[in-house]
């Protein structure tokens, strides 16, 4: 048994959390099965760790309409003694069917978001069109995985595909406890030190890329509804911090009350581990929040959105997650909640979310059928 993941778009460096979810799932998953990827030429080699990467895909965008890749992956797998292709992401629904048939290879669909279902909710005309082509792919896979549970059971009502062939494996942490209550003190001290923040404060979290409308559309959220909601509260005093790039000019170039805007940070584990909530307004996109099961694994308090919770049971969270749709008063007030909560994340938690236990989840599943490690 080797796997060959076939990823057509930057990873390597790996700065956001799409990118993340496939470099550090690629890190743990060659330590449980033989593993090489190909790729497209902007992703680094030398920071592959643990297996083979191949810079074999054009940057251009026609590379996902390119009749010749059948030719170039038919040489990998032959090569490299390939049993499955996995495709990340179902645009190379076409190429991972055409091996197929001709290689005999098995076929893996990793998906990352129900995509068709995504781009419906950001309005896009032509989601139906996806639709039909991303049920295609996954009919045609071997094994389906999927972020959440809640995709997996969109993906076999809607697709048509047979429990069987279909599992969850999330996005994950690389630690399996949560950090020292002495670490996070010191964290939080540095942060108030270095943002001149009363010792008072509460310190409360949203991060993101906000070149992603979902995101942008929560900072809107938290500046227009959630700050103003919070400032109502006398006897509750916070500061928000907002980090990630690409934040409007409208936000960072005059002051907002009660709120600074760090922009994006060399070290973001320092915010992780230093703030008391993570606020998670977002209503739109699909998938799992990756920000969000970093939070909680930095056994950070989180107030959500039911649609940014996706992928996250609260059971498992030992009541560090509190999720409310009421973004005028209701976020607030649970946000003030959180703020309050001593609770520890459970090692239940870590036994979801680790990527060392993902990882052995996804090589038990393709060996075997079986979900369990």
């Amino acid at each position: 048994m080797k796997v060959l993941g076939l990823v057509s778009y930057p990873i390597l460096p790996a700065k956001m959390g799409g990118q993340k979810g496939i470099a550090l799932f690629y890190k743990y998953l060659c330590r449980e099965v033989p593993f090489v990827c190909v790729s497209i030429r902007k992703n680094q080699p030398a920071l592959a760790e643990g297996y083979e990467l191949l810079n074999l895909l054009s940057d251009r965008p026609s590379r996902y309409i390119n009749p010749f890749y059948f030719f170039t992956l038919r040489k990998v797998i032959r090569r490299y003694g390939i049993s499955h292709l996995e495709l990340e992401h179902p645009y190379y629904g076409w190429l991972g069917v055409l091996l197929k048939r001709f290689t005999g290879v098995q076929l893996i669909v990793h998906s990352h978001n129900i995509e068709s279902a995504r781009f419906q909710t950001l309005g896009k005309r032509w989601w139906k069109l996806m639709a039909r082509y991303e049920q295609w792919t996954h009919r045609n896979a071997d094994f389906n995985f999927f972020k959440t549970e809640e995709d997996r059971d969109y993906a076999i009502r809607h697709f048509g595909l047979s429990p069987q062939r279909c599992t969850t494996i999330t996005y994950g942490i690389e630690w399996d406890t949560p950090p020292a209550a002495a670490e996070r003190k010191a964290a939080r001290e540095q942060l108030l030190q270095q943002h001149g923040i009363p010792s008072h404060h509460r310190l409360l979290l949203y991060n993101g890329t906000f070149n992603y409308l979902p995101n942008l559309n929560g900072l809107r959220s938290i500046v227009d509804q959630v700050n103003p909601a919070l400032q109502a509260m006398d006897d509750f005093q916070y500061t928000i911090l907002v980090c990630g790039k690409d934040i409007p000019a409208a936000y960072t170039s005059q002051p907002i009350p009660n709120m600074l805007f760090p922009g994006f940070v060399p070290d973001i584990d320092l915010y992780f581990k230093g703030c008391d909530v993570f606020l998670n307004p977002v209503v739109e996109g699909g998938g799992i929040k990756t920000k969000l099961v970093e939070a909680l694994g930095s056994d950070m308090n989180v107030v959500s959105t039911s649609n940014g919770a996706i992928g996250v049971d609260p059971a498992v969270c030992n009541g560090k997650l509190l999720i409310t749709d009421n973004e005028l008063t209701g976020f607030a007030a649970a946000t003030k909640k959180a703020a309050q909560v001593a609770a520890t994340i459970p090692e239940a938690y870590f036994r979801r979310f680790y990527w060392g236990s993902i990882a052995a989840k996804a090589a038990g599943f393709i060996k075997t059928g079986n979900t369990t490690p």
